[in-house]
């Protein structure tokens, strides 16, 4: 064809390979896919474990190579030897106990030992039964019954009696009517003498009982033993009230009559230098001022049986 020719070539469809002037040959152990050792084996991509651990050691050397973790690490182990450096000197500058103590607190801890060896065995040795009869015991004496042995029984005074015992031929309401102005007496603080003649004056004046009087019709209203008729006179020591020895109330009372008594008694002079019927006179001031005197033996009886 002409260069000048401005007909196009034909495009080719199905080219013909073209295949290299070398002969062929079997050797295919170099190929790209293939192993260099020739065995035929394929080469398989790396895993993704494998890959990971690659990625860990290489950021490992990545930080250790850096030089802040390098300096923290040498500061980091320079403390560790400073602080075994003084840890050791600090236990050689130690002084040790003294060789006379650790004997003694090792002498302590065996006795300690021991005790509790002999505590253990004691607590685990089989005790000895008890016995199911009692045993009988030894009688002793009691105290009291050694105090008896040597010692006499105090004899008892007995005891009075809530109402004394009749005397010198005294019925009971007498013989209570005496105890009542004895026991005032006693309370005034009157001595033996003054109570021997008030009990005379009373069994003159009243036989002992404590009378009313129709002439005062108040006294017959009133607890009495019998009735008088000596003009206002009442009671024990047949006493008038108008004379200001009280009221009939309070004069047909023992007590109160009594105490009446033996306060006239202590107004009279030299009462305890006279005789029984003197100082009864004196106080009574009587028509038969001889009276009271045969009944002193009598009023003695009977005061030293109340006192």
């Amino acid at each position: 064809m002409h260069p000048n020719d401005e007909t196009k070539p034909e495009p080719v469809t199905n080219p013909v390979p073209i295949r290299s002037a070398e002969p062929p040959t079997d050797d295919r152990s170099t190929g790209r896919h293939r192993s260099p050792s020739g065995r035929g084996r394929l080469l398989r991509p790396p895993s993704g474990r494998a890959i990971r651990r690659r990625a860990r050691k290489s950021r490992i050397r990545t930080l250790v190579s850096s030089t802040p973790v390098r300096l923290t690490l040498v500061t980091g182990l320079t403390c560790c030897l400073g602080f075994v450096a003084f840890t050791e000197s600090r236990a050689a500058t130690t002084q040790a106990p003294p060789l006379h103590a650790t004997l003694a607190d090792t002498g302590a801890l065996s006795e300690r030992l021991a005790a509790a060896q002999e505590q253990a065995a004691s607590r685990n040795s089989p005790r000895a039964p008890i016995p199911t009869t009692p045993a009988t015991p030894t009688p002793t004496p009691s105290v009291s019954a050694s105090v008896k042995a040597t010692t006499k029984p105090t004899p008892r005074k007995p005891a009075k009696p809530l109402k004394p015992k009749p005397v010198a031929g005294l019925d009971q309401a007498q013989m209570d009517n005496a105890a009542a102005i004895v026991k005032v007496g006693v309370r005034l603080g009157i001595p033996q003498r003054g109570l021997i003649v008030a009990i005379a004056t009373a069994m003159q004046e009243s036989n002992l009982y404590n009378l009313a009087n129709p002439a005062l019709p108040d006294s017959l209203e009133l607890p009495n033993q019998g009735v008088g008729y000596d003009f206002d006179s009442v009671g024990l020591f047949q006493q008038r009230t108008s004379s200001g020895w009280g009221t009939v109330t309070d004069l047909m009372r023992p007590a109160y009559a009594a105490e009446a008594f033996f306060q006239a008694l202590l107004q009279i002079p030299g009462w305890q230098q006279m005789s029984i019927s003197g100082a009864a006179q004196a106080v009574q001031v009587s028509a038969f001022p001889d009276a009271y005197a045969q009944h002193e033996d009598r009023a003695t009886t009977i005061v030293n049986a109340l006192v």
